[in-house]
């Protein structure tokens, strides 16, 4: 039905026009509640990757110090996790930053954002490779106990180390040498070379899937898997049985080094468990170009891969009896300066004991 206005126009309810305006008003206001969403949801993100990026930092310097500070823990199998949380340092204090400053939309030049990316991508293959060393070392721990001690020497676990770090070097940085989307990005008609920073804007997703993944990332991990599984087969072998070793009590030794295995073998998993998410959601970049990408996903297999560096801490606190004492004392002695009665024995006492503590040396090494 039509209605009349004094000045003749002609109003129509059902008319089309009508129709395309409130279409458009739904669709503004769509936008309108999907832009509010994301940017709530990045600020959770942000918020997150804050506390992560501080916790990264705190906890891992202090198995540092740990180290530093407690004889005990500087073994081989320690050197190692120092390298890791050396990596996850700086994960926490440079690559998250990073990440959350390209989060908001940063225009940089192609290479400064390609250096950030494999800035992620070398810290990562460190830490891979580092839970690999770490797993080689127990289990020539547990194959060869009376003579790993002259096998595994301090001077070449840091040689282990400083390799470790060289092919990470090697693997990330490929992608500065021309293995990019450089050259894509030309094809689309950028020339000035600067683009919006994201990962998948510089990083080529073949890189990622069939080099990085397949090649550096996906073997080490069944391989660890393998020597892990081996190590607390031979453990529970030798429980099961009498053993000759150097060692006063075998049995108190290899059930220490279960318990020590166990934790580490935690440490790789929660590894493979905040890190895959992301890896595969790369697989399915790759091979389903056409499949809808939640933004939402994304973000937290990036907060993932990132807490990961943050957990080592924890779990070393709770399993690994060394580690615990030593951040119990780093605790009360240089954040709350209690200072210990006793803690500076007198020269005669110390003088008195220090055969006993030479003759309690190896066992007190072998403690978790």
């Amino acid at each position: 039905m039509a209605l009349s206005s004094s000045v003749g126009f002609v109003f129509v309810p059902n008319s089309p026009l009508i129709q395309q305006t409130a279409a458009v008003r739904r669709k503004v206001r769509a936008v309108a509640a999907t832009v509010t969403a994301m940017s709530s949801s990045k600020s959770l993100y942000i918020v997150m990757e804050v506390l992560i990026a501080v916790s990264s930092v705190v906890g891992n310097v202090m198995v540092v110090w740990a180290v530093r500070i407690n004889r005990s823990l500087r073994d081989t199998t320690f050197c190692f996790i120092v390298s890791l949380a050396l990596a996850d340092i700086a994960v926490g204090a440079l690559v998250i930053p990073l990440a959350i400053t390209i989060s908001i939309g940063l225009q940089t030049h192609f290479y400064s954002c390609l250096l950030f990316a494999c800035t992620v991508l070398v810290l990562t293959q460190s830490s891979i490779l580092a839970l690999l060393a770490i797993a080689v070392d127990r289990y020539l721990r547990v194959k060869i106990p009376m003579s790993y001690k002259r096998v595994v020497t301090a001077r070449r676990a840091g040689v282990a180390v400083l390799l470790c770090w060289l092919v990470s070097f090697v693997v990330g940085l490929t992608p500065m040498f021309g293995w990019n989307n450089l050259q894509q990005l030309r094809l689309n008609g950028s020339a000035d070379l600067v683009v919006t920073c994201e990962f998948e804007t510089v990083i080529s997703m073949d890189y990622m899937v069939y080099f990085n993944f397949f090649g550096w990332v996906l073997p080490p991990l069944l391989l660890m898997l393998g020597i892990y599984a081996e190590i607390f087969y031979m453990i529970h072998r030798q429980l099961n049985k009498k053993v000759i070793s150097s060692h006063s009590d075998p049995r108190r030794y290899f059930g220490k080094e279960l318990k020590l295995a166990k934790s580490l073998a935690l440490v790789l998993f929660l590894f493979a468990v905040s890190w895959l998410p992301l890896h595969i959601l790369n697989c399915i970049t790759l091979f389903c170009p056409g499949c809808p990408s939640t933004p939402s996903l994304i973000y937290v297999a990036i907060l993932l891969s990132h807490a990961n560096s943050a957990v080592n801490p924890v779990v070393y606190a709770f399993r690994i009896n060394k580690f615990r004492s030593a951040f119990r004392k780093i605790w009360t002695t240089y954040v709350l300066c209690h200072d210990p009665v006793g803690r500076l024995p007198q020269r005669g006492s110390q003088r008195s004991r220090s055969k006993e503590t030479r003759l309690r040396q190896n066992d007190d090494d072998d403690d978790v």
